[in-house]
């Protein structure tokens, strides 16, 4: 037990001393990255300095709100973000989403399952069968790898995804673990009678796969909203300049580079010289993918910022990995708490991936939310529209067609009164 515990730590620290660093700082916002990088400095003489971040631009983005997404959903637990997106999973037997649920709640916060099957069936009074149904429906939720029972069942979910087959990954997570820490390809690709190209494939998408998935979930409050880049229109091109915190540059101290170093003093700036190389590697790895995530958010969603929030276009996440050749996970991880400065305001990236009201409409639910509360704010308080009225408004000014049940439904989610409690309010305000 004990050798199999160290060799799993081995692999950890091995799969991921540089992939990790770039999946930590790809997540991290502008002023975490410069928090983080004047820590590492701190800890590496070779860095002689962090770029400092200008202040005063910073003092004018100290807010805690922001307008234009107030209709937005509030941030949720890791548990509520999965019960909302339940919604994509066909689930024709209702019966089983109380299961589903109870499932879900029994997660801990690295999205692996915390309790023993035969526990679960239990308490839900249900068969083995069906929780091993409700689990299978659990590891079809993004990210991938959640509801996993062990680390290897958890990349085994994300190799999935990513349309690795690799029947034997269970035996050689178990029993072979030295030589995916060791990323010995050649004698996998021996003992599992693959090519070596193949085995170099499997160990490099191993090291894609994020060890606790649940942490991608988790909600995180930031006291500043401080955005990442500006989006502005320059003559007639739209632009995108960054903020020097977005990628703070390090100065190298170079005064070792002309000393006879040897022992142990070699081999610690050895060591050290290594770690700014994947540092920087890191740093250039998140500046890269942010600026490709935020370049095609601005040519998808290019009538929201000649226009306004009406224009806000359907855009998900699976598109964006299409159009980008970027796994979900990393765009999902590029996206993390972070926001632009644009004409309408300070937004999140999260902002501009929003769901179709109903499939083939190519409207964006949050353009319906706001077109509705719109309507509602311009109406004659005494006679208030029905939700049926402003079904028939949406068709008739904005060629809208959607059902009056969508309407009640984000009626409620924004908290807005029926038409007979709106004019009640109003008759007793009277």
């Amino acid at each position: 037990m004990k050798q199999r515990l160290v060799l799993n730590q081995s692999l950890q620290w091995k799969m991921n001393q540089s992939l990790y660093q770039s999946i930590e700082i790809l997540q991290l916002t502008g002023m975490e990255l410069y928090d983080y990088m004047k820590q590492v400095a701190e800890e590496n003489p070779l860095i002689e300095e962090v770029q400092p971040i200008d202040k005063e631009l910073i003092s004018q983005f100290r807010k805690t709100d922001y307008s234009i997404d107030e209709m937005n959903t509030a941030e949720l637990t890791l548990y509520d973000q999965l019960k909302s997106n339940l919604y994509v999973l066909d689930i024709k037997d209702k019966s089983l989403l109380p299961v589903i649920i109870f499932g879900i709640d029994s997660l801990n916060e690295d999205g692996y399952i915390d309790i023993a099957m035969e526990e679960w069936a239990d308490y839900c009074k249900v068969e083995l069968t069906t929780v091993k149904r409700a689990l299978s429906y659990i590891q079809l939720l993004e990210p991938a790898g959640i509801g996993a029972r062990d680390l290897t069942e958890c990349i085994q979910l994300q190799l999935k995804q990513m349309n690795i087959d690799a029947p034997y990954i269970s035996t050689l997570m178990s029993e072979d673990i030295a030589l995916l820490a060791e990323e010995n390809s050649y004698q996998i690709s021996l003992n599992y009678e693959i090519t070596e190209e193949k085995a170099q494939k499997l160990i490099e998408s191993i090291k894609l796969c994020h060890p606790k998935p649940g942490k991608l979930l988790t909600p995180t409050k930031t006291e500043f909203i401080i955005p990442e880049a500006s989006i502005y229109k320059e003559d007639t091109e739209w632009k995108i300049s960054f903020f020097n915190w977005s990628s703070p540059a390090i100065q190298i101290n170079n005064q070792y580079n002309n000393q006879d170093l040897k022992g142990e003093a070699a081999s610690f700036v050895k060591k050290k010289r290594k770690e700014v190389e994947m540092l920087q590697q890191a740093l250039d790895y998140r500046s890269s993918t942010l600026e490709k995530v935020i370049r095609i958010i601005v040519e998808k969603q290019l009538p929201f910022f000649e226009t306004g929030p009406k224009m806000l276009k359907p855009l998900t996440l699976s598109e964006l990995s299409a159009q980008l050749d970027l796994h979900i996970s990393t765009i999902s991880r590029a996206i993390r708490q972070k926001y632009v400065q644009t004409v309408h305001g300070v937004i999140p990236l999260k902002y501009f991936l929003q769901r179709e009201v109903q499939k083939g409409a190519g409207v964006a639910s949050i353009v319906i939310k706001h077109i509705l509360k719109e309507l509602i704010n311009l109406e004659d308080k005494s006679r208030p529209l029905s939700d049926e009225k402003i079904k028939q408004l949406m068709e008739e000014r904005y060629q809208i067609k959607i059902a009056r049940r969508t309407i009640m439904k984000y009626r409620d989610e924004l908290q807005i009164p029926s038409s007979v409690k709106r004019k009640g309010a109003n008759n007793n305000e009277k």
